[in-house]
């Protein structure tokens, strides 16, 4: 255990570790939670902080391209939604003829598809060079190559041994392909490769029903491709409340994407035309220009030296396994975000790191906490979502009331004729009468334009302990979509966790 510790550089000498080391705190890797953990230890706390991460690059390799940033930055939540915002635009020019606006339909918007793609490079390039400065202005010292352990007290960067009082490992994860036949051929991608092509598909699948394959599946269909995502489960976004699985399941199909729900891949080949062929286990097959698989993320733990100093790693994933203060099973040794497969999310990556930098060098042992952290999707419409699903809440708390909302956003009551495919569900999951915590907000989940945004104040809220009265008795903002939170009155349903056993 921890316990409550005093700053490191306040102990009495006698009880202070006066071994001499290069640094306070080495970090291997330079994403989200790395930096934070190292610029916020020496600039908030005074110890004396390092940075290793690989060289920049748009897509990444285990042990030869990264660039500081991390996967969010470069490769990851920025880009795509930068490329998401784009998506949206030949929607709103459309739109404008509901609103009266003459949009001639001889003269319909086309992409420049290289246009698109070096404007967002030049801003991930940008953000790039803000994470260098960020370091820099903190003082943390930053190593650019493939940092591995030596020793609990040991990296070697480049041929360089290094020595620190703390490792932390903040290697990230990357993304994988299943181990099917032509995995490996021209123009078959993950996430990495599928940000950053030449060329827009005209036709593309994508393998997966995780919140990756949604959100490519949707901003793809935007710019004009065709798309066809795969899945093995009966709807997409598996751990996730199944009121917004099923409701964006259909949304999707009424924008026109082909969802192929029930199916797993089986190979890939390539015909005479150089087009790739999908055949999936149930005998059919799909021709594309672009097959994306969006089939998970592996921890980078690997071929990093943490199983030869002994740091246990669980045998499954390779995720490094750490107590609640982000600690190996070595004393010397952290590590935090995405390695760790705790909760794989930018913000929660922040957490981390802060909540070590304060256990490490303040003395102030900090457990991140992970209850009440929001999320959202960024498929069309996107998807926000805080707390616990309908069947979580009630297996916790024995019993929960249900309330639900469905609407066509004021937006689409004029004839713009996507009114199907912007229906809005807000949903609030209250514990019940006669539980423990009666009347607390437990969950709440949204997909309609702007549920992203809404979530935020949503999760505050959550995080004080509203309750169903609380969201009762604020008076809502009118006319807009989020006053639908202030007025739900009629319960849906009762779940209890007898039914959730049940079913």
């Amino acid at each position: 255990e921890i316990g409550n510790l005093t700053p490191w550089f306040l102990l009495p000498q006698e009880q202070a570790d006066v071994t001499t080391y290069d640094y306070d705190l080495f970090t291997i890797g330079g994403g989200s939670g790395g930096v934070r953990c190292a610029r916020w230890s020496a600039k908030n706390y005074g110890a004396k902080a390092a940075v290793a991460e690989l060289p920049f690059a748009l897509v990444s390799s285990k042990e030869e391209a990264g660039g500081l940033g991390g996967t969010c930055v470069i490769r990851g939540c920025v880009p795509k939604k930068l490329l998401i915002y784009g998506s949206h635009l030949p929607e709103d020019i459309a739109d404008a003829r509901g609103y009266g606006w003459n949009v001639p339909t001889s003269d319909e918007p086309s992409i420049d598809w290289t246009k698109l793609i070096d404007a967002k490079n030049k801003e991930v390039t940008r953000l790039n060079g803000v994470y260098k400065k960020l370091l820099n202005d903190a003082g943390v010292t930053h190593y650019e190559g493939y940092a591995k352990v030596i020793d609990p007290h040991t990296v070697e960067v480049n041929g360089q041994k290094i020595t620190a009082k703390y490792i932390c490992v903040a290697s990230g994860s990357r993304a994988v392909k299943i181990p099917i036949p032509g995995n490996d051929l021209p123009n078959v991608v993950t996430s990495d490769e599928a940000l950053t092509l030449e060329k827009r598909p005209e036709k593309i699948v994508i393998i997966g029903g995780g919140y990756i394959a949604v959100e490519f599946a949707c901003y793809f269909h935007g710019y004009g491709s065709e798309v066809h995502l795969i899945f093995r489960a009966p709807d997409p976004l598996r751990g996730f409340d199944e009121d917004l699985r099923k409701h964006l399941h259909t949304l999707m199909q009424k924008r026109g994407i082909h969802v192929h729900a029930g199916v797993s891949p089986e190979s890939i080949s390539e015909n005479a035309d150089k087009k790739l062929v999908l055949k999936t286990k149930d005998g059919n097959e799909i021709t594309s220009d672009v097959i994306m698989f969006a089939t998970g993320r592996k921890p980078n733990s690997d071929k990093m030296g943490l199983e030869e100093v002994g740091v246990k790693l669980d045998e499954k994933s390779g995720k490094v396994l750490v107590d609640e203060y982000s600690k190996t099973n070595i004393d010397s040794i952290y590590a935090l975000g995405d390695v760790t497969d705790r909760m794989n999310l930018t913000p929660v990556a922040l957490m981390e790191g802060v909540s070590l930098a304060k256990t490490l060098f303040l003395g102030e042992a900090t457990k991140p906490d992970y209850d009440n952290v929001p999320s959202a999707i960024f498929s069309q419409p996107p998807i926000g979502t805080c707390g616990l699903t309908e069947e979580q809440a009630a297996t916790k708390y024995g019993s929960v009331d249900v309330y639900i909302e469905k609407f066509k956003p004021l937006k689409h009551t004029m004839p713009t004729g996507r009114a199907e495919q912007e229906q809005v569900l807000m949903k609030l999951i209250v514990v019940s009468d006669g539980q423990t915590g009666a009347g607390r907000v437990v969950g709440a989940h949204m997909c309609g334009a702007d549920s992203a945004e809404m979530m935020q104040g949503i999760a505050i809220a959550m995080k004080a302990g509203a309750l169903k009265s609380h969201f009762d008795s604020t008076v809502g903002i009118h006319p807009t979509s989020a006053e639908e939170w202030c007025t739900m009155r009629t319960k849906a349903r009762t779940t209890t966790a007898a039914d959730v056993n049940k079913s």
